[in-house]
């Protein structure tokens, strides 16, 4: 494989990489470039050679939450799973600061170690901060937008920004993110003082609500659709009979219906069709739409 660039410790991009296991349904083709930086010179590095590529960008955190066509993804992806540094906790404030590419699941142990309250819902998010916050993750009644107070946000051309989640127009699973090519390289999240014993608690607790309830076993992205109006996607998706249900070797899990599994070999477009089969399913039996969780990346 040829290196394109290098920094002063290490390769920094790459041609043709392989996206299938940089994510949680483990399917998806190739990047036509592919960086990972791990600080703010590699991350300088690597935006200004895509700026000078005149290539498209996308970035990709932890993998889950997202679907990535058999065909791969054209110019440069950029991941933030090893964008990381030491968290900075703000005693006084309640208040904890930290990289794009943290894992949810830690920085909300981390919290609950301290006695902090806000994160304990987030302990089975699989995704980075930059992800949850892009899309206002939320799970046990909690959602990012409850605690974040600001992020730092970069541009393709490298121009860093901090916005405060009020200006992030948050709703039930969007913000204004989304819209955008703005990667999140920190956040900032308000917590409040509590027992240590007591949050780990409950910590521990929604952690195992999830594992007891959601299929764990085989390769998914979570939740693959939003919930309608007055009703949660799983119960809908059973009720119209299709747990079980397979396209190739995909298929709505038996656990849980609002989540898909890769049974083995599972192509992306295999899950596409399974996602748009449910949803003609529970249109026409119940006149609900159902709108996707799950983002959908590259070509098909």
């Amino acid at each position: 494989m040829d290196i394109i660039i290098k920094s002063p410790k290490r390769e920094l991009i790459f041609p043709g990489v392989s996206l299938a296991n940089l994510t949680t349904f483990r399917v998806g083709g190739l990047a036509q470039w592919y960086a990972s930086p791990r600080n703010w010179q590699e991350l300088e590095t690597v935006l200004n050679w895509s700026n000078r590529q005149d290539l498209p960008l996308t970035f990709l955190g932890a993998g889950s939450n997202l679907l990535i066509g058999d065909r791969g993804i054209a110019g440069l992806v950029l991941s933030t799973r090893y964008w990381r540094y030491p968290l900075r906790f703000d005693q006084e404030k309640t208040q904890i600061t930290v990289a794009g590419g943290e894992p949810i699941p830690r920085l909300a142990w981390l919290a609950a170690k301290r006695g902090w309250q806000g994160l304990e819902w987030a302990v089975g998010i699989p995704g980075t901060v930059g992800g949850a916050v892009v899309m206002n993750a939320g799970a046990q009644g909690g959602a990012i937008a409850d605690c974040l107070v600001e992020v730092k946000v970069i541009s393709p051309n490298g121009e860093l920004e901090v916005l405060s989640a009020e200006m992030l127009n948050y709703g039930y699973r969007h913000s204004c993110l989304q819209q955008g090519k703005k990667l999140v390289v920190e956040a900032t999240f308000q917590l409040q003082p509590g027992c240590s014993q007591e949050v780990m608690l409950t910590t521990n607790q929604n952690l195992q609500k999830r594992r007891n309830s959601q299929p764990y076993d085989r390769p998914n992205c979570g939740s693959v659709f939003r919930n309608p109006p007055n009703y949660a996607a799983g119960w809908l998706i059973e009720q119209t009979g299709l747990k079980g249900y397979q396209i190739g070797q995909a298929q709505v899990a038996q656990r849980h219906a609002n989540f898909i599994l890769n049974c083995g070999g599972a192509t992306a477009l295999e899950i596409m069709e399974l996602i748009s089969y449910v949803q003609t399913k529970v249109k026409e039996q119940w006149a609900i739409a159902l709108y996707p969780e799950v983002k959908f990346l590259g070509d098909f």
